[in-house]
């Protein structure tokens, strides 16, 4: 009679399996995604009766949120000066006065702020300016 412990052989675990199981997992994951451009920022656009032309595909856009925050080109401004929103508008048009700019102001932006942005445009010589709205639905 052998009463000693005889070593067992720990099992082995086989990850190869495992490892094919999460690259698939991973792939359907991606190919599943779907990708579409959405805007980052919420803005509640203001309402207008008539139905307008689209906005040009190439638009740089200047949004100022409810708070009056400025953001171009998706970009997020440090403040709300005038000096700070015509660097940034230098920058983003590269000095081309032709660039067709969509302005996008929440619906509750102070008024002081959509002026600011249209003054500043104004200076730089920016003149192809559209103001985006919603359109208002009728009851």
């Amino acid at each position: 009679m052998n009463l000693t412990n005889a070593e067992r052989d720990e099992p082995e675990v086989n990850l190869a399996s495992l490892i094919d199981v999460v690259f698939l997992l991973l792939i359907f994951f991606m190919v599943s995604t779907t990708f579409e451009r959405q805007a980052a920022l919420k803005v509640d656009l203001p309402e207008t009766s008539e139905q307008t032309a689209q906005a040009v595909e190439k638009s740089l856009e200047v949004v100022i949120d409810a708070q009056g925050r400025f953001f171009v080109a998706e970009r997020a401004l440090v403040n709300s000066q005038r000096e700070t929103l015509r660097a940034a508008l230098i920058e983003a048009t590269a000095g081309d006065t032709e660039q067709p700019i969509t302005l996008r102001a929440d619906a509750q932006t102070p008024h002081h702020f959509v002026v600011t942005a249209m003054d500043e445009l104004g200076k730089l010589g920016i003149y192809n300016i559209s103001i985006a709205t919603a359109l208002l639905e009728e009851e």
